[in-house]
């Protein structure tokens, strides 16, 4: 069957034209990146941008799947010789997983029943009588299918046996029963709570989820992060969860479905109607919400890790500047290294600045690392010994005033120096060495640094181990994908680690086209990329317009003009009759461009007004210019703090219910949701980004328990807030702690609301 059916039904629900839809499907099915279709083909999809082109993929990747399950189905029925045309009918109208499945239930191939047991003594007769609900002797038709004494044949040895027979058939009906079942399920969305309780002499070794011990909440309210919690406790054998609506709501719908009249007959179903919901119906649909509220869970925290991931990624480079590194520690001393401006290891050595003995040896070998390297910044990792080694260096008072002295998040380093990579690039050194290394790069150029690192292991985000580990990867890869295509590579500096993620490229390319420059030297021009081994046309395509030749013959290679679009810029330059050259360095010529003229059939206003973007600014990067932090000198340890302080800070993390502030004193605090606004916060990523620079107030200090809580209420932040009204409270949460610090909770809003989305999505 053609898919062009799909595409209506793509096309409303992403609130896009049909002919974006086809014309982008087309493009993934050949092959073609996200980054690239939405770059560089806007006349066939209609500038659709990566989040669109993404939703486009995700949505005829679903359908398909729908559609061979449903054929699978279909078959298995045709199998059976049961298939009819109303059959037929009702397959090819179920829209979701959940539907076909409620369908083909009655013809699913099942294990021995107490159903199947009842058909071999031979009740079903006595079944169908008694769900008709007609008027008659129950008790006698039943003594009717008692075996006599002398009888071989399998039947009944009571009546109360032929009667119970009789009602695991007519239970199995009902569950079987797809309208009754889509009504219990909707029952579920509307009314069902989520419970947990403690396991018997589980108190002592689950105290981490003692808010948890006696829990009860409206399932459509529970945030995504509290019901991972909750599943996290029962994975570890602490808590019991059930899921269920009122029984007697979902006995009611039941019966109003199914008992007809009001006799001994429907005396029988009402009985088949509980054991029905009880036995089966209720733990089948409990599974089903079980699996739809996690992968929405799953869902949002993926979407949370990805979202500070790509802030983390795109975090302002310092840019080419030679750099002292430095990976603190007290007893081992602190490794100190000195990168060139392009990142290369010059010199390494180990410092001890917090041993009063070698304070002044210390100092001199900073200062003569410094001039005989020409270093112009400082990195120091965040780490343990971050601050005082930070507070150490500041009171050289010999070094230049012009060195910048910078913190640097060190999260992943330690991972990146015991990796494989870190083992390729610098296999005479030891892990210290090459996480100070990591260090100095990350503040150098994050994105090229951060590549190296599994994402997973970068630790921005929330409940991560819980997740679908292969949704969760495949996120990230595309995140990180889209960063490094939006931010471009220059080829003949990048690491293949970096090029692995250029449009097109993959491993194997990057690792031979970092060969190919080895063994020839630099890249003059993009199309000597051609000559790489197994360079197809395709993957140059889907690649060249990402990777920047900064001194290439040609002047457009160091920009993001692909070069299909060459031929227009040289025509631009003719028609002015100058050189490209001096159409990209003197505004003058492109003032008298007329885009209108240069429009064809397969080039429109979106690609020329893009080529004219990078002709005023070739290559440019899209990330915001560096500005130094520092932190308060007052302090420098959580004894330091002062509830009533207001302190710099620096977001490491944001999560559902709030965002985690690094205020230099080696424990992040937490900005609860609440606190980060005066007005009302549904979405902490609209008020606050990972590395942003803000000012928060100290409102709790716990030592023991190290637990910083903070507020943004009166303070400042450059960034967008919600001006939505708060929803009411909807958790009946037993015993709730309040305003303690790491208590958190996040309002109970739009996890219900997405719930509906993700029933079509559920597999």
């Amino acid at each position: 069957m053609s898919e062009k059916h799909f595409f209506k039904k793509i096309a409303l629900k992403l609130n896009i034209d049909e002919k974006q839809v086809d014309a982008t499907v087309s493009l993934l099915d050949e092959g073609a990146t996200i980054p690239f279709i939405s770059r560089y083909r806007k006349e066939m999809t209609g500038s659709l941008d990566e989040v669109q082109v993404a939703n486009v993929r995700d949505e005829i990747e679903r359908l398909r799947a729908l559609e061979k399950r449903r054929d699978v189905i279909m078959e298995s029925i045709e199998s059976q010789g049961k298939l009819t045309p109303e059959l037929i009918a009702q397959l090819r109208a179920a829209e979701t997983v959940s539907a076909l499945e409620d369908i083909y239930l009655p013809y699913k191939p099942k294990r021995r029943t107490r159903a199947t047991i009842a058909r071999e003594k031979g009740l079903e007769p006595l079944a169908q009588m008694i769900f008709e609900q007609g008027k008659f002797d129950v008790e006698a038709e039943a003594g009717k299918y008692i075996a006599a004494d002398d009888s071989t044949t399998v039947s009944a040895t009571s009546v109360d046996e032929a009667l119970s027979g009789a009602r695991d058939i007519i239970a199995e009906w009902i569950n079987e029963t797809a309208e009754a079942r889509d009504k219990i399920r909707h029952l579920f969305k509307r009314s069902a709570t989520v419970k947990s309780k403690v396991l018997r002499g589980k108190e002592e070794a689950g105290e981490k989820f003692k808010d948890y011990f006696d829990w009860e909440e409206n399932l459509m309210g529970c945030p995504s992060h509290r019901l991972l919690a909750i599943r996290r406790g029962e994975s570890e054998e602490v808590l019991s969860i059930h899921i269920a609506p009122p029984e007697e709501e979902a006995i009611d719908i039941l019966v109003n479905q199914f008992v007809k009249t009001n006799n001994s007959t429907s005396a029988q179903v009402r009985l088949a109607i509980d054991d029905a919901y009880n036995r089966m119906m209720q733990s089948s649909i409990e599974s089903e919400m079980r699996m739809m509220t996690k992968e929405l869970a799953d869902e949002k925290a993926i979407q949370v890790f990805a979202d500070n991931l790509r802030e983390l990624m795109l975090a302002s480079p310092l840019g080419q500047k030679a750099i002292l590194a430095i990976d603190p520690g007290f007893r081992t001393g602190c490794k100190v290294v000195a990168l060139d401006k392009q990142g290369k290891l010059l010199e390494d050595t180990v410092i001890y600045p917090h041993e009063q003995n070698k304070i002044f040896q210390t100092k001199q070998v900073i200062l003569a690392f410094c001039a005989k390297h020409n270093l112009e910044a400082i990195a120091i990792g965040n780490g343990t010994a971050g601050r005082e080694t930070e507070t150490f260096v500041r009171s050289i008072e010999e070094l230049p005033k012009d060195i910048n002295i910078i913190m640097v998040n060190e999260s992943g380093a330690s991972i990146y120096s015991a990796s494989d990579v870190a083992r390729e690039e610098f296999p005479d050194k030891d892990i210290t060495v090459r996480g100070a290394v990591s260090i100095g790069r990350r503040l150098a150029d994050p994105l090229a640094e951060l590549v190296k690192i599994d994402a997973k292991s970068i630790g921005v985000g929330q409940y991560q181990h819980d997740v679908d580990q292969y949704e969760l990867k495949k996120k990230l890869d595309e995140v990180v994908e889209s960063c490094v295509n939006k931010v471009g590579v220059e080829v003949n500096t990048a690491s293949k680690e970096l090029l692995t993620y250029v449009s097109g490229l993959g491993a194997v390319l990057a690792r031979n086209i970092v060969a190919y420059r080895n063994e020839n030297g630099p890249f003059k021009s993009r199309k000597e990329l051609l000559k790489v081994p197994r360079m197809g046309d395709k993957a140059y395509e889907q690649a060249a317009g990402f990777l920047r030749i900064a001194k290439g013959k040609n002047p457009l290679d160091k920009s993001a003009v692909h070069p299909e679009s060459y031929v227009i810029v040289e025509k631009m330059a003719a028609d002015l009759n100058c050189t490209v050259e001096q159409l990209m360095s003197e505004k003058e010529f492109r003032k008298q461009i007329s885009l209108q003229k240069y429009v064809t059939e397969k080039v429109g206003l979106p690609t020329l007004t893009d080529i004219m973007n990078e002709l005023d600014k070739p290559g440019r990067d899209p990330r915001k210019s560096f500005e130094v932090f520092k932190f308060d000198d007052s302090v420098h340890e959580m004894k330091d703090l002062r509830i009533g302080m207001k302190l710099p800070g620096i977001v490491t993390n944001v999560t559902n219910f709030g965002a985690f502030v690094d205020i230099g004193v080696h424990q992040d605090g937490l900005v609860h949701v609440s606190q980060l606004s005066n007005t009302f916060v549904s979405d902490p990523n609209s008020v606050v980004k990972v590395q942003q620079q803000v000012m928060v107030t100290v409102t709790e200090v716990d030592v023991q328990r190290k637990r910083i809580a903070l507020s943004m209420k009166d303070n400042i932040v450059p960034q967008t807030t919600s001006s939505s009204k708060p929803s009411s409270n909807n958790t009946n949460k037993k015993g709730s702690p309040a305003g303690k610090a790491g208590k958190v909770e996040e309002p109970a809003n739009d996890f219900a609301s997405q719930l509906a989305a993700l029933k079509d999505k559920f597999k």
